[in-house]
């Protein structure tokens, strides 16, 4: 089940797509964009199979916060195609409008019953992994808005939407970051969490666009106090934007001491490239609001690297893939799987059984004596059975003093023997 692929493969497109003016690099965005639909298709057919082949293994995915990070990402990567569908297929405002809320629904009826896995049961701070991070991060708010009227009063419930979830979505898991850096402190290893700062900063800068042209519009503050909402957004854009570059810095330099080095673990180095999209995209914005040239240029070199780091990731996931190195089921699973047919097949056979015996046993009448069928006829004296005569018994023979045989010592099972 490769979850991160889709979500690198969408992370390419989405870099390039701050970047205007270049017919090579718009081909190159719609062969990434196509590819991570074709590869959205894929994943969703295989989680759907092994819904209907293995209803136990499925649900134990869902109820492990650590197996089931690909249900978010599931919903995160159902909102990069409605980027991707609304800059390259050019949706009106009422397409995009309805993608918004479906995107709200999925991401609410979703992602939060997960937090409620997580919470529901005690867990040591050495097994925390911010896989129940992924919250309804409305980075696409903004863009639904550049396809709708300023004029229309739904532009208003999108962008106080865009404000309410992206807040919601960033400062929890800014808190699971938070605790997530206390494990490094205690357990050490590689961090890379970038994403939320990074996302949130550019959804802040972006809104607060939108905001100074949507509430001036609707007369509900004056222009100069949308000019002041736009300022107070670029600033505090800026604040997170070094944050994300921080924690890139801080989990990139240890990231390839901590990580294995095996084509077994290629799936977690997927986790290079999507998180990195929200500071990257951001350098661009800022480079066009301030007119620096530098953040232009980083921003494109950024962009080359990523597409470098998707492809020599794809290529290793490939031969892992031809290795049989991944997406095979652990041993357990299996076990857990075939213990659980044999036992509903056992389960159906003693049914099955239950019922034939029920079909075969004759009735019984209220007085206790089985029912008379036309042939009999009831006698009046009751039957009397003859006195059983005694068997003639011989005298066993007996061998002289011969040992008892020995008793055999008793077997142990191994402890992986036992399901």
């Amino acid at each position: 089940m490769d979850v991160a692929s889709w979500m690198g493969t969408s992370a390419v497109f989405l870099t390039l797509s701050g970047h205007e003016g270049s017919p090579a690099i718009d081909v190159f965005e719609n062969i990434f964009f196509f590819a991570t639909i074709g590869i959205f298709g894929l994943n969703t057919l295989t989680l759907t199979i092994q819904a209907i082949l293995y209803p136990k293994q499925a649900l134990r995915t869902l109820v492990n916060p650590a197996k089931s990070v690909f249900v978010p990402l599931f919903v995160l990567s159902f909102a990069n195609i409605i980027i991707g569908v609304i800059h390259y297929w050019h949706l009106d405002g009422t397409s995009a409008y309805i993608l918004l809320w479906i995107y709200v629904g999925l991401a609410v009826l979703i992602c939060l019953p997960l937090l409620v896995v997580w919470f529901n049961q005690p867990h040591d701070l050495y097994q925390f992994t911010p896989a129940s991070a992924f919250l309804a991060n409305l980075s696409n708010a903004y863009n639904v808005l550049d396809v709708m009227d300023y004029n229309e009063s739904r532009s208003i419930g999108v962008l106080l939407v865009g404000y309410f979830f992206q807040g919601l979505g960033f400062f929890m898991t800014f808190f699971y970051i938070c605790i997530y850096i206390l494990r490094i402190f205690l357990v050490g290893g590689a961090l890379i969490v970038c994403g939320p700062p990074g996302f949130t900063a550019l959804a802040i800068i972006q809104l607060g666009d939108r905001a100074r042209s949507i509430l001036p519009a609707h007369n509900l503050i004056t222009v100069n106090s949308g000019e002041i909402w736009y300022a107070g957004s670029v600033m505090g854009g800026l604040m997170l934007f070094g944050l994300a570059v921080f924690l890139f810095v801080f989990g990139a330099f240890p990231f390839w001491f901590k990580t294995n080095k095996r084509l077994h673990d290629i799936l977690g180095c997927w986790a290079l490239t999507f998180p990195n999209v929200g500071w990257i995209l951001t350098l661009r914005v800022l480079g066009n609001l301030f007119d620096i040239d530098g953040f232009k240029i980083l921003h494109l070199v950024c962009c080359f690297i990523l597409a470098v780091v998707w492809l020599i990731l794809f290529v290793l996931t490939c031969v892992a893939f031809y290795k049989g190195f991944i997406f095979n089921s652990e041993d357990e699973d299996v076990i857990k799987d075939s213990f659980y047919s044999l036992r509903e097949k056992r389960r159906k056979r003693r049914r099955y059984s239950h019922m034939a015996a029920q079909t075969v046993t004759p009735m019984r009448t209220p007085g206790g004596t089985p029912p008379t069928t036309p042939g009999d006829t009831p006698s009046s004296t009751p039957r009397t059975t003859p006195p059983a005569t005694p068997l003639a018994t011989t005298p066993r023979a007996t061998s002289p003093s011969t040992p008892p045989p020995p008793i055999p010592p008793p077997q142990t099972i191994p402890s992986e023997d036992i399901v």
